[in-house]
């Protein structure tokens, strides 16, 4: 799988303009990792008043946009670092449990004891270490997820507001019940003919080293005509009224 070069420092809603960008012309399976500011990202079909604690948000400066596919609200920093998946695949369906495995493949192999739900999310020690989104294009799939590594929950927690029928669904009474970082949770000793020695917890880019060294085999950068063509997507997401899901 190639793994592609973004820039970093730009907005959430830059890196889901990049997915569509590379998505209308994949040839080929396509991995890319980023992190971002405190940011809320929503779901496309999402009222956003009930999932976002607005005033929380605006004074605490945590930026808030709306996605394109489906699923439900994600809070975003520093330390969690998010995945975009490409493929030229259209069966989206397949697309989204064949990432799902290769997530739950990869972080078994680094010691996490991992597994998929039944929601698409992925869990180590029966709690949400990453929520998972698939968008389908016409000339491929994109899925988009997340690996909790140092997360700021009370920030998570205060940013979010699902609905407590969501939570029921889920069995818990809060957003933080449901989640764990995986830097709180020691890695178990695995021998595996994919890794030289054990991994070594680090910081969140040493979750990307470990990530990319299991999953990709080469790599590419973004020519001056990508980025521009990127930055004009990202206008669509900007948009006011496609914030508001008007």
């Amino acid at each position: 799988m190639k793994q592609i070069i973004p820039l970093p420092d730009k907005r959430l809603v830059w890196y889901l303009a990049l997915e569509e960008y590379l998505a209308e012309r994949v040839s080929e399976e396509q991995i890319f990792f980023w992190v971002v500011p405190p940011t809320v990202i929503f779901g496309r079909h999402q009222v956003m008043e009930n999932e976002v604690n607005l005033d929380y948000c605006r004074r605490n400066g945590v930026q808030f946009y709306r996605r394109k596919s489906g699923g439900g609200c994600v809070y975003a920093d520093s330390g969690n670092l998010m995945i975009s998946y490409i493929t030229p695949d259209t069966h989206s369906e397949a697309v989204f449990q064949r990432y799902l495995d290769l997530f739950v493949s990869a972080l078994s192999t680094l010691g996490y004891p991992a597994v998929k739900s039944e929601h698409n999310d992925i869990l180590v020690s029966g709690r949400k270490v990453s929520g998972n989104a698939c968008y389908a294009l016409p000339t491929g799939t994109i899925v988009h997820g997340t690996m909790l590594w140092d997360v700021d929950f009370t920030a998570l927690q205060q940013a979010i507001t699902p609905s407590r029928e969501k939570l029921a669904k889920h069995g818990v009474e809060s957003v933080r019940q449901r989640v764990v970082n995986l830097s709180s949770i020691t890695p178990q000793p695995v021998s595996s003919p994919l890794l030289r020695q054990a991994f070594v917890p680090g910081d969140i880019h040493t979750l990307q080293s470990a990530l990319s060294a299991l999953l990709c085999t080469s790599e590419a950068a973004l020519s001056p005509e990508d980025l521009c063509a990127v930055d004009r997507i990202e206008q669509d997401y900007l948009s006011p009224d496609f914030i508001r899901g008007v």
